[in-house]
Formats: C-alpha cells, structure tokens, sequence
C-alpha cells in the first residue's frame, strides 16, 4: 500500500510557474505509475500527467502539453508536476495518484488529498 502526500499548492499570476510535490511511503515505489489529476469547482477530475515506475514513459492531457512536466525521483519517492506559463483555467485542486497497473489505463487506487492551486488573471 502507498500512502501519497501533496504540496506546493498557492496563488500564482497567469504566466507564472509552481511546482507541486507528492511525497510516497512504502518501499514499492518505483514499481507505481503516477499520476497528477486536477478538479476544478463544479468540474469532473482531469488527468493532466502520467508517469511509468521508471521514469521512462510519460504521457499528458493536451491541455497541458508543453507546459507541465512529470518527473520522479526512486531514491525519495517523491513524483513532481513543474506547471510553467500557468493559466486561470488551471486553477484546480490538484491530486496525485499511484496505479498498480498501467499509466494509462490504472485503475488509480492510491490518492492524496489535494493541493489547491489558484492562477489569477
């Protein structure tokens, strides 16, 4: 089992940048596909980032394409979402997630609780 732990949430001006952290338990890992997800008020979930327990594959929704980046780090387990040249319509709680599974397809079991982030115009 995974426990997940978001952070770097706040307020940023539309063409700002912030870096949101997800801090894992559990010595499994690098065996999880992560994911960032996002929900914004009166909306359904979004999987804006995905990543493969190596690192090696990533994929992005198209409305963030080249503008936020997906990484990990094994040896901290910790998997980051560099959010650059952010947007008003970005704002969202946003949550990270493991798979036991496939990046693409999960299923997601493991969540955290969300972090908020606000862009103004």
């Amino acid at each position: 089992q995974v426990q997940l732990a978001e952070s770097g949430g706040g307020l940023v001006q539309a063409g700002g940048s912030l870096r949101l952290s997800c801090a894992a338990s559990g010595r499994t890992f690098s065996t999880y596909a992560m994911g960032w997800f996002r929900q914004a008020a009166g909306k359904g979930r979004e999987r804006v980032a995905a990543i493969s327990g190596s690192g090696g594959t990533t994929h992005y929704a198209a409305s963030v394409k080249g503008r936020f980046t997906i990484s990990r780090d094994n040896a901290k387990n910790t998997v980051y979402l560099q959010m650059n040249s952010l947007k008003p319509e970005d704002t969202a709680v946003y949550y990270c997630a493991g798979s036991g599974g496939s990046l693409y397809l999960g299923p997601y079991d493991y969540w955290g609780q969300g972090t908020q982030v606000t862009v103004s115009s």
